[in-house]
């Protein structure tokens, strides 16, 4: 507090009447004055004082043109606000401040006896500290000052603060006051049923969707009160460093619910996959951001813009599945476009592109409310198109077990007439078959004589096959059509292959274990010690050679035979195969010859079990 003397109050008084400020009349009950017609001095450095400003060391003056975008939250705003009191008035008067987030006004009150008083508020302070218990700033006027005084303001806030003075009667305070928090009761009680609605559609039906929407519907609900300076008066009035943070907790806990909630409700990761990468891509990196932002540096909850990123991205999202055929968008698109809209119209707001005003100010709280009209019914239009496809699923059901039951009794007539005819037909046969059964009787004895004596022919028959077989196996040349029988394919060859390699049992040439597993190829093994992958021809003249097998078998037999008259050309022609290839193979089972003495012996008498085994 600072006391005055007389004639330097009188001075400044006087200076000040062709300025001041006159109080509503002619039943008016409040005036708005801007920030455009306040008399400001801004101190950029915060050294002037208030002893400073009474001095006339600084230079007030009207700045016609000043927009949003010229606050500096660096500087100190000085304010001085004269007024002239009529004392005959009958009504009690108070000054408002309407910006619930400003930091710090301190208030110079001009007293009876010339001094001043100082009053500090702000949302820097406990709530408590505030003359009147309302959202905004009030200082009540001294109904016993009368004649031109002035106050004096000193503003102070980290972010930009909305410096407008209204000055109105007690009265026309209560009844606003009132009507307004009508209204706040009014939007937060329709927070409150669309949010217990959804939980209980939650419940109800397991949708996650909706328990999303509930929170989404939620963390709208927390950041409009921190907005509107509700919840500094009501959750936390003793928080006031938790106040200077929540609004961006909440707007970043909105942004992201309604994220998630949006991609869920269109299905985005079946209907748009790279939107749905593009989706968590931003959501990962806006966690990422906030994390920072509440563990180093607060000052980033300020960047409010950034918002209209992941909004434009969801709500592009909802457009682009929209056209793509998904109808449940419809209404989406409809509440996210209003919900872009709002936070386009604050945006533009902070940075002077359009002009205050009550519609604009308030433009994020009406467009939240459409926005959460436009996703209720959003989902329950969602839930009415599921309900008319699955009627139409029941109708079209209902229509095919008709046409199902007509085709059943259809086909029930036409096969109990052929059943009809059918039975007669037997009848008659049945008859014929008593007759043919006793010829087939007498018959049986005489077959089965008969049948002995086949048999014995046919053993015989087939041992002298095989004993044919194995002499041109073994002393004549098959012709490769001969021999093709014999060994027709690959597998006929692996196969015969397989028994010849292991038919004394299973052996890894590695590490000599006898167990194994089925390899990758066909008919190779692979031990279950080693790992040993071993292939049917390893080991063999056959492997790693690059024609095919049943033709190589025929090369071996013909080496093998001593009878064999055909040359080089001759066979490279038979077979389709170079005649160096002929060559090379035919050198490559000679040298195995010459290693194993006993090779031509087994390899004839495998060939000849094999054509046996076909033979049999």
């Amino acid at each position: 507090m600072k006391v005055l003397p007389i004639f330097l109050l009188l001075f400044y008084m006087a200076l000040d009447g062709l300025h001041a400020k006159e109080l509503p009349s002619n039943g008016n009950d409040e005036v708005i004055f801007p920030i455009t017609e306040l008399q400001i001095y801004a101190d950029e450095r915060g050294f002037v004082n208030f002893s400073d400003v009474l001095n006339g060391e600084v230079e007030f003056v009207i700045s016609e043109d000043f927009q949003p975008k010229d606050y500096s939250v660096d500087s100190y705003y000085w304010i001085r606000f004269p007024l002239h009191l009529n004392n005959i008035e009958s009504k009690q008067w108070l000054i408002e401040f309407y910006d619930q987030t400003i930091d710090v006004i301190e208030a110079y009150i001009p007293t009876l006896d010339g001094s001043y008083k100082k009053i500090t508020m702000g949302d820097h302070y406990p709530f408590y500290q505030k003359s009147f218990d309302h959202k905004n700033f009030e200082i009540q006027i001294d109904p016993k000052l009368h004649g031109e005084i002035v106050y004096y303001f000193r503003v102070k806030s980290h972010t930009y603060a909305d410096i407008r003075i209204a000055v109105r009667s007690i009265n026309r305070f209560i009844e606003y006051s009132l009507f307004e928090y009508f209204l706040y009761g009014l939007f937060y009680g329709m927070i409150f049923i669309i949010i217990l609605y959804n939980l209980l559609m939650f419940i109800a039906i397991r949708e996650v969707k909706y328990l999303y929407y509930t929170f989404y519907i939620f963390s709208v609900g927390l950041y409009a009160t921190c907005v509107d300076g509700i919840a500094y008066q009501y959750l936390w009035p003793n928080s006031p460093q938790w106040n200077q943070i929540a609004h961006g907790v909440f707007l970043f806990s909105l942004i992201f619910w309604a994220m998630v909630f949006g991609h869920r409700f269109l299905n985005v990761k079946n209907s748009a996959p790279r939107l749905h990468k593009a989706i968590w891509a931003v959501i990962f990196a806006r966690v990422l951001l906030f994390i920072y932002a509440i563990v180093f540096d607060n000052s980033l909850f300020e960047y409010r813009n950034i918002e209209i990123l992941p909004l434009s991205l969801i709500f592009y999202t909802g457009v682009y599945v929209l056209v793509r055929g998904y109808r449940p968008a419809r209404f989406f698109v409809m509440a996210y476009g209003l919900l872009f809209l709002g936070f386009l119209i604050k945006a533009l707001l902070n940075i002077s592109v359009i002009p205050f005003s009550i519609v604009s100010y308030y433009s994020l709280h009406i467009c939240f409310l459409m926005e959460m009209l436009f996703l209720s019914y959003a989902l329950s239009d969602r839930v009415r198109i599921l309900k008319s496809n699955r009627d139409r699923a029941m109708q079209r059901i209902i229509l095919q077990h008709k046409e199902n039951v007509k085709l059943k009794d259809k086909v029930n007539r036409e096969l109990e007439r052929l059943v009809d005819k059918r039975t007669t037909e037997i009848q008659e046969k049945n008859i014929m078959l008593e007759e043919a059964n006793q010829k087939l009787n007498q018959q049986t004895a005489e077959i089965s004589k008969i049948n002995s004596i086949l048999d014995l022919d046919n053993w015989k028959l087939k041992n002298n096959i095989k004993e044919i077989l194995q002499d041109r196996l073994i002393n004549k040349n098959l012709t490769l059509e001969e021999f093709n029988k014999i060994f027709p394919d690959e597998v006929s060859c692996f196969r015969f292959l397989d028994r010849l390699k292991w038919e004394n049992g299973y052996s890894c040439s590695k590490c000599a274990n006898t167990k194994y597993n089925d390899g990758q190829q066909k008919y190779s093994r692979r031990c279950t010690r080693c790992g040993y992958d071993e292939s049917v021809t390893s080991n063999t003249v056959f492997h790693k050679i690059k024609f095919p097998i049943e033709k190589a078998f025929y090369i071996l037999y013909l080496t093998n035979n001593r009878q064999n008259k055909y040359t080089l050309d001759e066979l490279s022609e038979m077979l389709s195969l170079r005649r160096n290839t002929v060559w090379n193979f035919k050198k490559k089972i000679e040298q195995a010859f010459s290693d194993k003495e006993d090779s031509h012996l087994i390899i004839t008498d495998l060939f000849s079990y094999h054509i046996n085994k076909k033979v049999s």
